[in-house]
């Protein structure tokens, strides 16, 4: 963050003030006593000219930083927020934490759930989503694929239980009716988590296989049926929003312009983590000439791979997905199912439409 100098007198200040860029920023202003400011805006001598006045002599402090892009701009304002705020600095910068469906492992019976918070218990999480009303169609949708309970109790199996309707239909396989042991309704949440962890090739791909082979052997029936499951299988997951995936398998790699005029921010994910941004400068200063693609994937590989928890992880995610779900995302974002294989093409392609200020594709989302 650079410093304001603050003058005496008004003459002064609208001196220094004139001299900044209408460019856009994240500032921060800090009274002698009082609750902070901190902003973004596109127009920072604007902004500033309009905060400062009638505050003559009640400012200690005056803070701004330049920034590329709303991303960049939505980690530093966190990340300020988190300093200068106190409590609730969250809902002092609008940052809402997203929704996910857990698969709670945990449970003696395992079962689904809509949460907006990552624990550290066995479980899996899937997600963000841009709403809890895709999450909880999604979740609703995804179950039935599968016959796990949908209850939300701690169950206590006897014969004598009363079940649900979902029991009756044979789209639970009833525990609390001990219809089934402890490890066969286990084996089932296994299923579930592999669903959820691989993006739903657990099924679609031997759903996809089985169709070939019933074709191939003339069973045009069983074709027929197989067929059936595997567009269900992709209409269900056709119902998960762009970024929702298992969240320790969540890789991907945003584009969005950088800070000076000729660079570009790579920001990386990976397994869930946020490890913050590289620049990718365009007239390299020790002026070597090296390919747009050696250069993305040099930064590529030396991308780091640390673990976040808690709360740090549940907002850096938070930054993600308010930004890319919204109307004003200024960027791309590109999902990798395996860092190894990353679709440098792509990203090529996503950092030349960027670079020459071309419209972004939203969603670019990729494996």
């Amino acid at each position: 963050m650079v410093e304001l100098a603050l003058p005496q007198t008004k003459p002064e200040l609208d001196q220094i003030l004139d001299a900044l860029p209408n460019r856009a920023a994240v500032f921060l202003i800090s009274p002698r006593a009082g609750k902070p400011e901190l902003g973004r805006t596109n127009v920072l001598r604007k902004r500033l000219r309009r905060a400062l006045a009638g505050l003559d002599g009640i400012i200690d402090r005056v803070e701004y930083q330049f920034t590329g892009s709303r991303l960049s701009a939505q980690f530093l304002l966190l990340d300020l927020a988190r300093t200068h705020i106190g409590a609730g600095y969250r809902k002092e910068i609008r940052l809402r934490l997203p929704p996910y469906v857990k698969l709670i492992l945990s449970n003696e019976f395992p079962r689904t759930q809509v949460t907006t918070r990552i624990g550290r218990a066995k479980a899996v999480y899937f997600g963000p989503f841009r709403n809890r009303t895709t999450a909880a169609r999604f979740e609703s949708e995804f179950l039935d694929l599968f016959q796990l309970r949908r209850c939300q109790e701690d169950l206590a199996p006897r014969p004598d239980h009363p079940g649900c309707i979902y029991g009756e239909m044979s789209r639970c396989l009833r525990p609390c009716q001990q219809a089934v042991g402890i490890e066969e309704y286990r084996a089932e949440a296994a299923r579930v988590a592999e669903f959820l962890t691989s993006n739903g090739k657990s099924l679609a791909t031997p759903a996809a296989h089985a169709r070939e082979r019933l074709s191939t052997e003339m069973d045009f029936e069983g074709a027929a049926l197989m067929h059936q499951r595997v567009q269900r299988i992709h209409e269900v997951m056709g119902l998960e929003d762009e970024m929702a995936r298992a969240i320790d398998a969540l890789n991907a790699i945003t584009v969005t312009r950088g800070n000076g005029p000729d660079s570009v921010e790579l920001g990386w994910l990976r397994s869930g983590s946020w490890q913050g941004f590289s620049q990718l400068e365009f007239a390299p200063a020790d002026g070597a000439s090296v390919s747009l693609d050696a250069r993305v994937r040099e930064l590529a590989l030396s991308a780091p791979s640390i673990a976040t928890h808690g709360i740090e992880r549940m907002e850096h995610l938070a930054v993600l997905a308010r930004w890319l779900y919204s109307s004003w995302c200024d960027g791309e974002m590109l999902l990798v199912d395996d860092w190894s294989k990353i679709p440098y093409r792509r990203v090529v392609n996503a950092v030349s439409r960027i670079a020459h200020g071309q419209p972004p594709h939203r969603p670019s989302i990729h494996s």
